[in-house]
């Protein structure tokens, strides 16, 4: 898989490696033709995994190489890395502040961001839509690093970051449609719902590795942008609802299965 990929421009692997993701969030999102009813315990763990690979990926797979791009550079390390890393984390908490949405098991009154008369469903799914713009970025800044000829980046570390989104993502999908379908909204609409959350990962794959592939100076600061935006959305979205119920032990074991698991991904891949 990794051979055939490096016959293509970075920019149509970071879309083939993010139609992938976006079809593990529509794997998810297909739950709600099984039942009605996901286990809240396993909903929790399955949100703790998804944390602790995003937590991995932010630097395994982003930060580490932003680092040491950095180095060969002869930039400081941590600058680009520092600044890329809050800034990313200032986006997203600027998009936050913006963006209409409302998280789970929240009342419609609870929505953050612009005030909107949209209904109660498009603001579940755009909460999860902001999660997933990050993941997309990341995947396509790690093709567009590898296709750059910077050792520190490689094709099998891009395939195992987006192997990584893939697996969290199911989770996710399963989050946006369960809880729609639990509402009454019908099986078909809550898997669509569910899956249209993903479809902006192939953007911001594209974006992301058009971006650095044609303006490399700016490769290290991007991959620590990345990183700090999953990190946001984890710290801010995805361990708040998964420690919130009853079955905190299993989210918590659930990210450090998640963390593990990426971990080894990067490193035997990467």
């Amino acid at each position: 898989m990794i051979a055939a990929l490096e016959n293509f421009n970075p920019v149509v692997q970071a879309l083939f490696a993010t139609l992938f993701t976006w079809g593990v969030t529509a794997l998810g999102a297909a739950g709600v033709f099984l039942t009605r009813e996901v286990n809240r315990r396993l909903l929790d763990t399955l949100l703790g995994f998804a944390s602790g690979v995003m937590i991995a990926a932010s630097f395994w797979s982003l930060l580490a190489p932003a680092i040491e791009m950095s180095s060969g550079m002869g930039i400081p390390g941590w600058i680009p890395a520092v600044v890329g890393f809050l800034m990313g984390g200032a986006f997203l908490y600027l998009i936050d502040r913006l963006l209409p949405h409302l998280h789970f098991r929240e009342p419609l009154s609870a929505a953050e961001g612009i005030k909107t008369s949209w209904q109660r469903s498009v603001l579940l799914v755009l909460a999860i839509t902001l999660h997933n713009f990050p993941e997309g970025l990341a995947v396509g800044v790690a093709f567009g690093a590898a296709a750059s000829g910077i050792p520190e980046a490689s094709i099998a570390g891009a395939v195992a970051l987006a192997i990584g989104i893939g697996l969290q993502n199911f989770p996710e999908g399963l989050a946006v449609s369960a809880p729609l379908r639990r509402e009454g909204i019908s099986r078909w609409k809550s898997f669509l719902m569910g899956q249209a959350s993903g479809i902006v990962e192939p953007i911001a794959g594209v974006l992301g590795a058009a971006a650095v592939y044609f303006i490399q100076p700016i490769l290290p600061y991007a991959l620590a942008f990345a990183a700090g935006a999953m990190i946001y959305v984890c710290v801010e979205e995805l361990i708040p609802e998964a420690q919130r119920g009853e079955h905190s032990d299993m989210a918590t074991i659930g990210l450090m299965l998640g963390f593990a698991v990426m971990m080894a991904l990067d490193v035997a891949l990467g």
